[in-house]
């Protein structure tokens, strides 16, 4: 069942909108100046972000940089980003897509009615058309280190102002529903072989038990 849209919480999404509006900041002035990839603290290692409660843990690409913060909402205990890292600062003009990562955590009691993670398409879809992505192919559930996520694919076409040139903005989106949070693992790229790289650096292991 995909939600009806009077079901929908209109403030809790935040990845689809945030990240493609940023991420097309290779043709427009955007986010101000970088800074250096930093995720959540307390990490063994500085280019590794781990969320010990939800059991996953990502790779952050050398030398990419951190919006984090400045794609934090007032949700509050409903919607919150985990992570946004870029590949190059969003304010930076380019010539090729500015890969990026966006994992955000939403309260599934944001969502009435919604039982499994394929009821989150409609929401997801929703954003991402509004900014001129079209879906690829019909979304379908995986398997990932004996987790269970849904994956959803979209592309968009984009003409920078520095070349003639059109490129083609790739979008997967992995959705999680656990302990009652619907997690979702955006990665933006310019060709499937980049969006599979960014994509084989995210690892599940056992989330963290409640009673500890």
């Amino acid at each position: 069942m995909i939600l009806p849209r009077q079901h929908w919480c209109p403030t809790a999404i935040v990845v689809a909108l945030a990240l493609a509006v940023i991420a097309q900041a290779q043709t427009k002035t955007a986010l101000p100046s970088a800074e250096t990839a930093k995720p959540a603290p307390r990490t063994e290692d500085a280019q590794v972000y781990r969320s010990t409660t939800l059991g996953f843990r990502y790779q952050i690409p050398y030398g990419w940089v951190t919006r984090t913060k400045e794609m934090q909402g007032d949700e509050a205990g409903k919607a919150e980003v985990l992570l946004a890292v870029f590949e190059r600062p969003p304010e930076a003009t380019g010539n090729t897509i500015n890969s990026a990562v966006v994992i955000a955590s939403e309260s599934a009691a944001s969502y009435p009615g919604l039982k499994k993670a394929e009821d989150y398409l409609g929401p997801l879809t929703e954003l991402a058309t509004a900014q001129g992505f079209k879906a690829e192919g019909e979304p379908y559930a995986l398997e990932v280190e004996s987790r269970q996520l849904l994956r959803a694919d979209f592309i968009k076409t984009l003409s920078p102002k520095t070349t003639n040139d059109k490129l083609t903005m790739r979008q997967c989106t992995l959705v999680l529903l656990a302990k009652d949070q619907i997690v979702s693992f955006t990665f933006i790229a310019g060709s499937e072989d980049d969006l599979d790289d960014l994509m084989d650096k995210l690892h599940f292991g056992p989330p963290k038990s409640s009673a500890h």
